[in-house]
């Protein structure tokens, strides 16, 4: 949710702070603040609710500087959106800032009053910054005093602490949310993501959790735990970012979104790249240990929440009848609150764009804690290297998207599918699959990107249907078989970012309900690929029709439908059904890109949400 950028170095660090800040506005905040070491005993400190340039303007006529500093873009949970309740917090001499939810901070609170202290805010943030200073104030060492705070904090949390009396050095913390360290060649940094402090480094530590890290201009120190909790010194791999930082500006669209929309048959050849063989998935270029972890799986439970979990819904149909292997759907965020049956040979496979979804780590922890020898493993599918569900997983597929920006995620879904077509297509060769299909389907995902590079060439067409779309309050969309999941996305991201409610039906149910819906002022979209169920599909369009409904169909070129009074038909080109959902997907990006457009709504950063989902 929230984001952190902290600085020391050999210069002022308030310009770093600030394009961290920027950088990081993807994830979704309501309020930023910084503050600084401005000299020896003096914190200097702004905040302001909204946007990051509103910060920028306060600051523009403050004298502000320093070579020590924290900055924070907040997301309200405790406490609404406001300048008290805006990060960084103080007390004495110290500022923190912190993303993440401190479970047990009624209690801390009421401990800290009883001890003299006063709060200002309504946040379970201000607790650290006291806890800290009194901490300081018994021991004199800023690193034992977090030390000492953090074994009292239950729940999750990143950390970034300064003390006005130490300019030299900041110091981080994490547990359960993601902190990264930079290491550059003026001073070292801490991000809540790489991409924050691509402007002054590309090389990374990624923090574990329990983690204390030491940062100062000369480099930084990492402080973990040992087996039996004792804190140790610890070496953590540096990472160097791979993707170059052009990747994360606009460059010639007005949106983020419309970007990574257009840049999704790169990001699929990213995807495939190195992963094919004349005829076959290669295996091994999973990693050492795919041939025998998919080799030894009876049953999967697919793991993941909001798009990631509409991908995984699309690959069960797909595992199921390629592979033969029985496939199980969770939503992250049940799955670790139900008793779930899990036979042994089970494949724990995780989704997540940001390796940091809180719900999807909390499941692949409950999986482990509970699951014994019933697991034969987990298997990780992300786009970000070195994050906790890849460090946490045995094997780790990388989607190669590239870095998302838009909240609403486009590539990362499309790419997500494709890997997951990867793993399907490895289990079926390891499980004895027929061999003719595989080498067709492995053809076909060769022409994979230059399909949906065709598919983007309904733009024009779709912006064009999209501004009747305006004025609704509702829409339906309708799929069947594997295109369910896709219509659910489409509604999904429908709803996000152009506020309009959507909702998704199997389109054999809408006699079962839905069809009392249907009248002049609710629009249905159905997807019509070729595939065994269209004519269904068809039957189930009449009904609409036969009520009044307006239908938006995007349909296979031979499918046989046509556009007719009350029915509108998009020609989506044609493609094997296997691989339909992954190019149908795009069609439905660009219709609710353009109609958040003609509603004038905030399309990368829709109101209410956040890029990447840390807390539960």
């Amino acid at each position: 949710m929230c984001g952190i950028v902290a600085a020391v170095s050999t210069a002022n660090v308030l310009p770093i702070l600030m394009e961290g800040l920027k950088r990081l506005e993807y994830r979704g905040y309501d309020s930023a603040g910084v503050a600084l070491v401005q000299a020896p005993g003096r914190l200097g400190r702004a905040r302001e609710v909204g946007k990051v340039a509103a910060l920028e303007r306060q600051l523009s006529g403050a004298a502000l500087s320093g070579m020590a500093g924290v900055a924070h873009t907040r997301w309200a949970t405790h406490g609404e959106p406001s300048q008290d309740n805006a990060h960084p917090h103080v007390s004495g001499r110290i500022a923190v800032v912190h993303n993440g939810i401190i479970e047990n901070h009624q209690a801390l609170r009421a401990e800290l009053i009883a001890d003299g202290y006063g709060f200002t805010s309504q946040t379970d943030t201000e607790v650290v910054a006291h806890l800290v200073e009194r901490e300081l104030r018994r021991c004199g060492d800023l690193l034992a005093a977090v030390e000492a705070t953090v074994a009292r904090l239950d729940g999750a949390y990143a950390l970034g602490v300064i003390d006005a009396d130490r300019p030299d050095r900041v110091i981080g913390a994490r547990h359960g949310s993601p902190l990264v360290v930079g290491i550059g060649e003026q001073g070292s940094y801490l991000g809540s993501d790489p991409l924050a402090l691509l402007p002054v480094t590309d090389r990374f530590v990624y923090l574990e959790d329990g983690d204390l890290v030491e940062a100062t201009r000369e480099g930084c120190v990492v402080h973990g735990l040992d087996a039996s909790g004792q804190r140790i010194t610890v070496v953590r791999e540096v990472f160097r970012y791979e993707h170059d930082d052009q990747a994360v500006g606009k460059g010639e669209f007005e949106h983020y979104m419309l970007k990574e929309i257009q840049e999704q048959p790169v990001a699929v050849a990213n995807a495939l790249e190195g992963r094919l063989g004349s005829d076959r998935v290669l295996v091994e270029a999973f990693g050492p240990q795919a041939r025998q972890l998919l080799g030894a799986t009876r049953q999967i439970h697919l793991v993941a929440c909001g798009t990631s979990y509409h991908a995984a819904l699309v690959a069960r149909y797909w595992i199921e009848e390629l592979a033969g292997i029985a496939c199980q759907v969770e939503i992250a965020s049940e799955y670790r609150y139900r008793e779930v049956a899990t036979p042994p040979g089970t494949l724990l496979l995780t989704l997540s764009q940001s390796g940091e979804t809180a719900d999807t780590l909390a499941a692949l922890r409950h999986a482990r804690k509970r699951g014994g020898d019933r697991y034969v493993g987990v298997l990780s599918i992300c786009n970000v290297p070195g994050s906790s569900l890849v460090r946490e997983s045995d094997l780790s597929l990388m989607t190669h998207a590239g870095p998302e920006i838009g909240v609403a995620s486009t590539k990362a879904f499309t790419t997500q599918l494709t890997a997951l077509m990867l793993v399907t297509l490895a289990l079926r060769q390891l499980h004895g699959g027929e061999e003719e299909l595989t080498a067709k389907l492995v053809h076909r995902l060769r022409y994979l990107p230059t399909l949906l590079g065709d598919t983007l060439q309904l733009e024009p067409d779709v912006a064009a249907l999209a501004k009747g779309f305006v004025n609704y309050r509702h829409t339906l969309f309708l799929g069947r078989g594997a295109q369910m999941p896709i219509a659910l996305e489409g509604a999904l991201k429908l709803k996000e970012i152009s506020y309009i409610h959507a909702e998704a039906y199997a389109a054999g149910e809408l006699k079962h309900g839905p069809l009392a819906l249907i009248d002049g002022n609710m629009p249905v979209v159905a997807l019509a690929p070729m595939d065994g169920v269209l004519e269904k599909l068809k039957s189930n369009l009449q009904e609409v029709r036969a009520r009044g409904g307006r239908l938006l169909a995007f349909a296979d070129p031979e499918s046989g439908l046509e556009a007719e009074e009350g029915l509108t038909v998009v020609k989506v080109p044609g493609c094997c059904r296997f691989l339909a959902p992954i190019v149908y997907t795009v069609p439905l990006q660009l219709l609710a890109y353009h109609v958040a457009v003609a509603r004038e709504t905030d399309v990368d950063q829709p109101r209410n949400l956040a890029k990447s989902v840390t807390v539960e």
